[in-house]
């Protein structure tokens, strides 16, 4: 006979709900045998002090999930469960009861932590944010396109932003392209994605050179669709182009302004020297561009894209470190002719756009009024006024340290800490942390388990989001616990 439940009608859960998740944990625990028969419904309804409306629903509902079925003139019965469910069920709820609490932390695929210096290495600084401006131009698109802004926007992206992004790469950055080219989403990954895919229906060879070390996310993602991986190394002017040249591939991702992580600059000749290797075998090229507007010796150095008419470049760029990467807006750059390969993966897939439409119509707004290019040029003071700091610091406490390097602190938002030490690297990251300081290595960017062929120590030192005043006692605090 099923215990009778005590059913709250002020529960959030419906009282149908109520009853028929109490009749499963009944089934499941074996205190309704298989087979055995259930009440009427209007019988269950009279002994609950309910209308018999509940009652039919928790059981058209126990039907429909499979504990329960009918048979006509028999009434309802207990369907039998899986052989030893029930012990299964007590086990799984005893390890439950007895399991230790787990922090939430430690279930994040990016673990958090407390630390007192964060030379995280691609941290933004809020302080100068334009917090009036764009809430005042999310107001003017809220109140004006409210409507609209609900429903799916152009898969590749709002016309007007992607106008205002054209004119800006063109400004700023030396990009060719018109509003057509560029391609918006909300997230790196998910651009690398629809490029992968683009490239998949062109057809060709399916490998694709990367720096090394470089940036996870093109391998990892090009791997992901069936590439084979050819990592190729840095020397003092970029990805080495003889082993580029000799590497049988289709696609070559390099960061001509500022390789990540190594920082560094590739000059004019070794530009041209790839756009010609390019052209003549047929080549793409994908350019990472994600923090080209931040250079703090010159002016910013323009995009590889823009040096000729035409080129066989995929421009990837976004806002994450130019604003705030809580909104979610990232662009590329297709050259003329992927643009039908484009266009029919999203026939055949039929995607949807990423971004929010009015984030993307705010951005477009800001944009078009010049306050992004004020935004940029102050922080760009704000990050070089840091970067300055951080270089006078690691200098005067491990200016002595044997083989001490900096290296990649023209541009972007960190700096590598280059020196020997007898602790390897990724115990230097940790001991930092204990210490509640937060520094990274390169060795994890290295493919094929590869290190500096000089046996130093590469650490990536962030400065764009750690206070100025924290910047001095935090290096000094490095220096003192890695001093062996």
């Amino acid at each position: 006979m099923i215990q009778l439940p005590k059913l709250d009608e002020h529960n959030s859960r419906p009282v149908f709900v109520q009853l028929s998740d109490h009749m499963k944990q009944e089934i499941l625990c074996g205190a309704l045998a298989a087979h055995s028969r259930l009440p009427s419904v209007r019988k269950l309804a009279e002994l609950l002090g309910l209308s018999t409306t509940p009652v039919e629903w928790a059981y058209q509902q126990l039907i429909a999930e499979g504990y329960v079925y009918s048979e006509p003139r028999k009434g309802y019965r207990v369907r039998a469960v899986v052989e030893g469910y029930h012990d299964i069920l007590l086990g799984k709820s005893s390890m439950l009861t007895n399991a230790p609490a787990v922090s939430s932390d430690t279930q994040r695929l990016r673990p958090v932590s407390d630390v007192h210096y964060d030379f995280h290495m691609s941290q933004n600084d809020f302080t100068l944010f334009p917090y009036a401006k764009w809430q005042q131009y999310a107001n003017r698109v809220w109140r004006e396109e409210s409507h609209s802004l609900l429903f799916y926007g152009d898969p590749q992206g709002e016309w007007g932003l992607r106008s205002e992004i054209a004119d800006y790469l063109g400004q700023f950055r030396g990009v060719r392209c018109t509003p057509e080219q560029v391609v918006i989403g909300a997230e790196q990954h998910l651009l690398m994605s629809l490029l992968t895919q683009t490239m998949l229906q062109k057809g060709g060879q399916r490998s694709i050179a990367v720096e090394n070390p470089g940036y996870r996310l093109l391998p990892g993602t090009f791997r992901n669709y069936g590439y084979e991986v050819i990592p190729i190394s840095l020397d003092s002017e970029g990805i080495n182009l003889d082993e580029l040249t000799g590497a049988d591939v289709s696609v070559a991702g390099v960061s001509p302004s500022h390789q990540f992580p190594m920082g560094v600059t590739m000059p004019i000749s070794r530009r041209l020297a790839l756009l010609d290797w390019a052209e003549r075998a047929g080549i793409y090229l994908i350019e990472d561009d994600y923090d080209g507007e931040f250079r703090y010796s010159g002016r910013p150095i323009p995009s590889m894209q823009g040096l000729r008419e035409n080129t066989p470049v995929i421009y990837m760029g976004g806002f994450s470190q130019v604003l705030a990467p809580a909104f979610c807006v990232h662009y590329m750059v297709l050259p003329k002719e992927l643009l039908p390969y484009f266009a029919e993966v999203y026939r055949t897939v039929l995607f949807e756009q990423s971004a929010s439409r009015h984030h993307q119509r705010t951005l477009e707004l800001f944009m078009r009024e010049g306050e992004l290019g004020k935004h940029i040029r102050k922080m760009r003071h704000l990050y070089k006024r840091k970067r300055d700091l951080i270089v006078q610091a690691i200098q005067q406490h491990f200016g002595d340290q044997p083989g001490m390097q900096i290296q990649g602190e023209h541009a972007g938002f960190h700096l590598i800490l280059r020196l020997i030490n007898e602790i390897p690297a990724k115990d230097m990251v940790n001991i930092a942390l204990d210490a509640g300081i937060r520094v990274a290595s390169t060795e994890y960017l290295w493919a094929n388990d590869s290190t500096p062929a000089d046996g130093k120590r590469e650490l990536m030192i962030g400065f764009a989001g750690i206070e100025p005043e924290n910047i001095e006692p935090g290096i000094a605090a490095l220096a003192r616990i890695w001093r062996v």
